[in-house]
């Protein structure tokens, strides 16, 4: 039983996890000591990453020794260099009282709760978190900034804040903003009224940015038109990533997709790690409701949360408020059962149900598209074939497939009168390519959302 924490890491890295998270978090484990009679193996880390492990990965750890060993396995991380009788519980924080430190992040713009414990991962945000927990922990170093973009309400600005409490977390009086796209706008708005009488709050405003060790800008598609704003972002960006300073970033679309944004700005987003958050798979869906259930102190049952989740598909946050209105039913109305039944969310949802079962037009979904990618509707029926009408009108094609009942044919004859052979043709390009190219997926998804409503 020398090897155990060999035998336990091999078994990890069959489990698939990002190849980041094992380099970044597993492999710097080392074994202490192993003691096969009583269950009992004590390891260490390095100090910088023990927070993060025993908050996000300690659980891992435990239960594949368990599988292991066959039985009940005792573990302790400790810090490099800690005697091995250490335990595993952090020593309280001297100095600041809970609240100082609470209302010190509520001043940075961090909201509570919003941090990568409460956070559930699938395979859709897989990537992004494993790349902010690195962020989190090697700032400036790699990765900035970070680009983190997705559809509406997918848990960008939750992963977001994560970072920024991880961060405080292990450097508690680093200088950290963490502020929406629209609010920086509004402040820059007001520092430049007040500063035409003193040039004191541009320079204040200024100053308050150039000096940050981490910015987090939320919704930055926000900038577009805002030509003034977007510059003084440009020299606050200049000022902190070409000093190892962090930069995290979230937005709605890829940075390339991103209307009304200089270049210049364009060009910095890109230059460093962009990810992308899907829509969570069912399994995913299900997890986040029995979370989110915990959280709120109901009982819900795993039956009735893969019930709601099968019908509601596009985000975390239409997930959340279905499920806070049928806890709100159940505990609010007389007549309800006193558990939360299957009957009981069909009752209360059945409108959003019936909202999302909608059905979807050929028509409808040639005008998102078109909308989309800035074309007319009538080049979705023309037979010119530019690259710039000819992809939006093979995503359209393929979407139709997708998310209709019609025919290959009937397709077709939407289209232009094209040949059922064209669509065939369409559809299989795009499955293909969107499993190999990140921006395409990302594209697609964005747009079955829209058309979903």
């Amino acid at each position: 039983m020398n090897n155990f924490w060999q035998d336990c890491l091999a078994q990890i890295k069959a489990m698939k996890l990002p190849p980041m998270i094992i380099t970044n978090w597993f492999e710097p484990i080392e074994l202490v000591r192993w003691d096969s009679e009583r269950g009992d193996m004590v390891l260490e880390a390095p100090a910088s990453k023990v927070q993060t492990i025993r908050a996000t990965y300690l659980k891992t750890i435990q239960d594949v020794a368990v599988h292991l060993y066959g039985g009940q396995v005792k573990v302790t991380l400790q810090a490099v260099g800690a005697l091995a009788g250490d335990v595993q519980t952090p020593a309280q924080p001297k100095g600041p009282s809970l609240e100082d430190i609470e209302r010190r992040r509520e001043e940075t713009g961090l909201l509570p709760g919003l941090t990568f414990e409460n956070y559930v991962n699938g395979n859709a945000n897989q990537l992004a978190v494993a790349a902010a927990e690195h962020v989190a922990t090697t700032m400036g170093m790699q990765y900035n900034p970070l680009y983190i973009y997705g559809g509406v309400g997918l848990g960008k600005t939750h992963l977001m804040q994560a970072i920024g409490h991880r961060y405080l977390d292990l450097h508690p009086k680093a200088r950290v903003r963490c502020i929406s796209a629209q609010d920086f706008i509004s402040e820059y708005t007001t520092a430049t009224r007040d500063s035409s009488s003193s040039r004191k709050a541009l320079q204040m405003f200024d100053e308050r940015y150039r000096n940050l060790d981490l910015l987090l800008i939320d919704d930055v598609q926000s900038f577009s038109g805002a030509k003034g704003s977007q510059a003084q972002f440009y020299r606050a960006f200049e000022a902190l990533v070409p000093h190892n300073k962090q930069v995290v970033l979230t937005a709605d679309t890829y940075t390339r997709n991103l209307k009304d944004i200089e270049q210049r700005l364009i060009s910095r987003f890109s230059q460093g790690l962009s990810v992308a958050i899907e829509p969570p798979e069912l399994e995913m869906r299900i997890a986040i409701l029995l979370n989110k259930a915990k959280a709120l102190g109901a009982a819900l049952p795993e039956e009735v949360a893969m019930f709601i989740a099968k019908r509601l598909k596009s985000n975390v946050r239409e997930l959340e408020g279905a499920l806070q209105q049928v806890i709100a039913y159940q505990q609010f109305q007389p007549s309800a059962a006193k558990e939360i039944t299957i009957d009981i969310a069909k009752h209360v949802l059945r409108d959003q149900f019936s909202v999302n079962n909608n059905l979807i037009t050929i028509e409808s979904i040639q005008k998102t598209v078109a909308d989309y990618y800035n074309i007319k509707v009538a080049e979705m029926h023309s037979k010119r074939r530019p690259a710039n009408i000819a992809r939006p009108r093979q995503i359209a094609m393929y979407l139709t497939k997708e998310l209709t009942q019609h025919s290959l044919p009937e397709i077709g004859a939407n289209f232009g009168g094209r040949d059922h052979t064209t669509v065939m043709h369409a559809v299989r390009k795009i499955t293909q390519e969107r499993q190999g190219n990140a921006e395409l997926n990302h594209e697609i998804h964005v747009l079955e959302q829209m058309i979903k409503g």
